[in-house]
């Protein structure tokens, strides 16, 4: 193992000339809005949020937490029935995301049958009923939970009580330093010589596998499959048409009898519809020379005539055509009795019965030639490995010389974050054996205190640590993180002053090239936002709601004021807000 551990640098923090959202994301997304109905406290809440820096304030039990579970289900966690507001049937909850690229969501959709988004629109909306219907939908189309987590991990990582955190999870530890390398181009060059190798050993074992008599009994019957795949001369136009075939003879007579209804009522019984259409040719012809419309009345009645005899012959052709065959209709029950034995044995469509044939036919080739493919196969296997290993060792090089780097960065973060004795570090272990990453694992390691040990980022228990750690590895992994949306919960916690304010700094530093929702309980961190919402609890028909206002410049005053010195505002917290909002940023 190599750990790479950040070094004692305190970086100084000035704060951002503006903050604005930049559109250098791969797969820049934005949330427009979220609604929220009969979610516990909130009968009917709606955010509009912005590009940039979102605060949400608000007394402790306002509801702040709500609008998290609402995003987190959202974002496919579970749900229980508790969470409906008392006395409503459902909640329903809905977001809608902006996306400016919409590629990597898109291949989401398509790969579950959805259709993808339109002008960049992506609208997810979950409800959950009382009764137990729960139902998720994606742009009005239903879906998954599944589908709902796999859109979220491309759109939004939650940090803090409510976890949504992918920067936990090794796997994506690794892409990370990856990124932060620059590594994108050798991480495609060990994939795909990975693969290959994956591929020929897989085919290795398989041959290897066999031998003898079992040889001899696999081949014999994977000759027997190609031959009775291909003796049947199956396709799926066949098919098709011998089941029509089967369902016109198979009705014969009553087909015939049915016709010969219809011709004699166009044509050839007693009162037949060309007698009647004659009799009213004979008194248009009268009619013509008298009225104007009477020609054009002529000439269409003439049409319907010439119509229904045509029809009437057609009809009789084709059912001269048809006649009872017993002899052939045996012969179509056999051929669909084929059909259905074969697809029964290797498919349930004629396009899988056709293509494990051809996988018998491609094996059967393969073991005939077994002991040739064996020795060819050793050649390729050994300059495969020696292609993983070169493309292994390149990308572990980067990596040898992305980790220090990296972990003094975020070290760097901590210290101004207020962790003054925290410790980071991103250790390389080696793997034993190659594997579709490369040749080692990524493990971050944490260390909150002096003289504590070192201990993975995933087991550290306190919210407030974890979220000022996510908030130094975004700082740090801003330009290289894919997840363009982040919400902070709890970020501020047992921090205040300077640190404080230091925190709202590196939130908005965030939020230029991300948009970042943030809750948070203090004054020097609210005032780095670019839109404030505040989250209050009214009394409305005798029942408690929870409320959320977007705040203007006078009404944000007074709640930065309440949050410095409680309900009772006075002319000295008023003036300490106005002293926090006009600080320079």
């Amino acid at each position: 193992m190599v750990a790479y551990r950040g070094g004692s640098c305190h970086p100084a923090i000035a704060p951002p000339p503006g903050i604005w959202y930049q559109r250098d994301n791969p797969i820049y997304a934005m949330l427009t809005s979220l609604r929220v109905q009969d979610l516990a406290l909130a009968h009917d809440v709606r955010v509009d949020a912005e590009a940039g820096l979102n605060v949400i304030t608000g007394e402790t039990g306002a509801g702040k937490s709500i609008l998290l579970g609402a995003l987190g289900l959202l974002l496919g966690d579970r749900a229980e029935k508790g969470l409906i507001r008392s006395g409503q049937p459902e909640c329903r909850v809905e977001a809608a995301f902006q996306l400016e690229a919409e590629d990597a969501v898109n291949a989401v959709l398509e790969a579950s049958g959805l259709d993808p988004c339109e002008d960049g629109l992506l609208v997810i909306r979950r409800v959950l009923k009382a009764s137990g219907a729960n139902a998720q939908f994606v742009n009005g189309s239903p879906t998954t939970l599944q589908v709902l987590k796999q859109i979220g991990d491309l759109l939004v990582d939650m940090h803090g009580p409510h976890d949504h955190q992918s920067l936990l999870q090794p796997s994506a530890q690794l892409a990370l330093l990856d990124a932060f390398g620059d590594a994108s181009a050798l991480r495609s060059a060990y994939v795909a010589a990975w693969s290959a190798l994956e591929s020929l050993e897989a085919e290795r074992e398989a041959l290897e596998a066999t031998d003898g008599s079992m040889l001899a009994e696999q081949m014999d019957l994977l000759r027997f499959r190609v031959e009775e795949i291909e003796a049947a001369d199956l396709s799926e136009e066949d098919e098709e048409a011998v089941r029509q075939e089967h369902e016109l003879l198979g009705h014969a007579e009553q087909v015939r009898a049915d016709g010969a209804t219809i011709v004699q009522a166009l044509e050839e019984g007693e009162g037949n519809a060309a007698e009647a259409l004659a009799a009213a040719l004979r008194g248009l012809q009268g009619l013509r020379r008298h009225l104007p419309e009477g020609e054009a009345w002529f000439d269409a009645l003439a049409g319907l005539t010439g119509q229904i005899r045509e029809l009437s012959l057609e009809i009789s052709r084709r059912l001269g055509d048809i006649e009872a065959n017993p002899a052939r209709l045996a012969e179509l029950d056999q051929r669909l009795a084929t059909y259905s034995r074969l697809k029964r044995k290797y498919g349930p469509a004629v396009s899988d019965v056709l293509a494990k044939g051809r996988e018998a036919r491609e094996r059967l080739e393969s073991l005939a030639h077994r002991e040739e493919r064996l020795t060819a196969l050793g050649g390729e296997i050994a300059k495969a490995e020696a292609a993983v290993r070169k493309a292994g060792l390149a990308l572990h090089k980067r990596r040898l010389d992305t980790a220090g780097r990296l972990a003094r960065g975020i070290v760097a973060e901590l210290r101004a974050l207020g962790l003054t004795h925290g410790g980071f570090e991103v250790a390389l272990h080696e793997e034993e054996t190659p594997g579709p990453s490369g040749l080692d694992r990524v493990e971050f390691g944490f260390q909150p205190n002096a003289g504590e040990p070192m201990q993975p980022l995933r087991k550290i228990a306190s919210s407030g640590e974890i979220s000022r750690v996510m908030l130094a590895v975004k700082t740090v992994l801003a330009r290289h993180d894919r997840v363009p949306v982040l919400v902070f919960d709890e970020v501020d916690a047992n921090v205040g002053g300077e640190i404080a304010h230091t925190v709202g700094a590196k939130l908005a530093e965030v939020a230029r090239s991300r948009q970042v929702l943030c809750i948070t309980h203090l004054p020097q961190v609210a005032v780095w936002g670019g839109t404030h919402f505040a989250v209050r609890k009214e009394v409305r028909d005798g029942r408690t709601e929870s409320q959320v206002a977007r705040l203007d410049p006078d009404d944000r005053e007074e709640e930065i004021a309440r949050m410095l010195g409680g309900r009772d505002l006075t002319r000295s917290t008023l003036q300490h807000a106005r002293e926090l909002l006009s600080l320079p940023r």
